[in-house]
């Protein structure tokens, strides 16, 4: 009698190949839960000895917006590229990578201990001084926006000197990004700073030591900002002179005002309701400026935007009222800032039709009598395009040193600057 061919053989080669995809499925998961538990216990420490590990002494000829555009960090992984500094890559990578992963915030406590000899150097033949803050706790450089800012601070005070306090500022990269000023002989310099300096014999030491001992909670604000309302006091009373905002334009001479803040809002008797930080000018050890000092120490709060800021100052002159030494003085609106923040977005706007276009050119020139400079409220205008013949397109043609040309119809983020 004739057999039936046999399946065992093809039947038996389908269970080894199944036991093998098994056992191959099983290995990689276990592979991968290993990887995912191990990074999971030493993230922080892999964020903080990956994520600020760069050598200012290397040239990285990368573009501005690498920095903010995770896709163009992709595509030039993909590509032969001209990045020459992976590790920067890998930075932004890990920090955006997930919402879970905590951002290493507290690395940005670091201390410069090189700044106290740079910066009395630096002021040697300083007629005037500016400062401006930028500390990032996800290694973000001044975009165009902020070059903006310094541009027009040398076309009306060509004979000050600018500092800018910054932990990424003070790097090779932030080097390249200032050059087109330096080169022009202006004197700006980008310097890290030094918090145990800067805050030393000020009621900031002890805030800033049980912030950095984890015995004081920074909230939810970004500790970054609150450093930065925090900064500005302590270095102005450490050397006296002039802050400004990253977002501000200045139009005039500094040079005749002195301990003065500008109110943002009045009321219709003319006396202030609120005023604001981002532009201050003061003495050195002003007594004003340590009372600010003492206020954010003593009532910090890391949950209330603005609370450490613009309300601080408000808050401690409004208290002092009557009681305020005579060297000191709240300048109107028109000052500083010439236009509310709920209304910036009509200097962005082109003319619609002739009278537009008149009220567009009586603005401008009622800018350039009445204020020092205009305050952008970044916060509300960073997304807004200047379009052409707008208000804030004649201004960034006029009060720029570097620029020679303004490209129509782009986000002030995206301005074209053609070098000299």
């Amino acid at each position: 009698m004739k057999t039936k061919p046999s399946s065992t053989k093809p039947a038996e080669q389908r269970r080894s190949n199944r036991h093998r995809y098994t056992k191959f499925h099983i290995f990689t998961t276990v592979c991968l839960t290993a990887i995912i538990f191990t990074y999971m216990f030493n993230r922080n420490t892999f964020i903080s000895n990956i994520s600020f590990n760069f050598n200012p002494n290397t040239t990285i000829p990368i573009p501005s917006n690498l920095f903010n555009n995770q896709t163009f960090i992709i595509n030039q992984l993909k590509s032969t590229s001209t990045i020459q500094n992976p590790v920067l890559i890998v930075k932004e990578l890990i920090i955006q990578q997930s919402k879970n992963v905590p951002k290493p915030e507290f690395d940005i406590l670091n201390s410069n201990q090189e700044f106290e000899t740079r910066a009395q150097d630096f002021f040697k033949d300083c007629k005037l001084r500016f400062f401006m803050t930028w500390i990032s706790s996800t290694f973000k450089f001044f975009g165009e926006r902020e070059f903006l800012a310094v541009d027009a601070l040398f076309k009306s005070n060509p004979d000050s000197c600018l500092m800018i306090l910054s932990n990424t500022m003070d790097s090779d990269y932030g080097f390249q990004i200032l050059k087109p000023v330096t080169d022009l002989g202006f004197q700006v310099l980008a310097l890290e700073p030094d918090f145990n300096f800067l805050f030393d014999n000020t009621p900031a030491k002890a805030w800033f030591d049980h912030i950095k001992n984890g015995n004081r909670d920074p909230g939810e604000i970004p500790l970054a900002q609150n450093l930065s309302n925090l900064i500005r006091l302590v270095v102005l009373y450490k050397y006296g002179g002039v802050y400004i905002d990253t977002d501000f334009i200045a139009m005039k001479d500094f040079s005749g005002l002195r301990n003065s803040i500008g109110a943002q809002s009045v009321s219709t008797l003319g006396n202030w309701t609120r005023l604001n930080n981002a532009v201050l000018i003061f003495d050195k050890n002003h007594p004003l400026l340590y009372n600010f000092i003492e206020e954010f120490a003593l009532t910090f709060d890391g949950n209330r935007w603005g609370y450490n800021g613009p309300y601080l100052v408000s808050r401690v002159v409004e208290r002092g009222a009557g009681k305020m030494d005579e060297n000191f003085s709240v300048l109107p609106p028109a000052a500083f800032y010439p236009v509310d923040w709920t209304r910036i977005g009509g200097l962005f706007r082109r003319p619609v039709n002739r009278g537009h276009m008149r009220w567009v050119e009586a603005k401008v020139v009622q800018l350039k009598v009445s204020s020092y400079g205009v305050h952008l409220w970044n916060k509300q205008s960073r997304r807004l395009r200047i379009e052409e013949d707008s208000i804030m397109a004649r201004l960034v043609s006029e009060y720029c040193v570097v620029c020679k040309s303004f490209k129509k119809s782009q986000r002030l983020s995206e301005t074209e600057f053609l070098m000299e």
